[in-house]
């Protein structure tokens, strides 16, 4: 149980003094790149999986 106790004083200094926060503006700008490149990727699977879908159903009407 000590080092337990130990692992948590040591961790709660870490976080306190040796981790580098982000400023207010920086998580900002963070969070917009991160939520344009999700919306960037979403649309980009969303095309090439309509892309494979149709072409799908054409190869597929081919042999009917």
């Amino acid at each position: 149980m000590n080092k337990f106790l130990v692992f948590l004083k040591d961790s709660y200094k870490e976080m306190i003094e040796k981790v580098s926060w982000p400023k207010w503006d920086e998580l900002q700008q963070s969070t917009m790149i991160v939520l344009g490149s999700t919306l960037f990727i979403t649309a980009l699977v969303w095309v090439m999986d309509l892309v494979a879908n149709n072409s799908m159903k054409f190869i597929y009407s081919l042999f009917k």
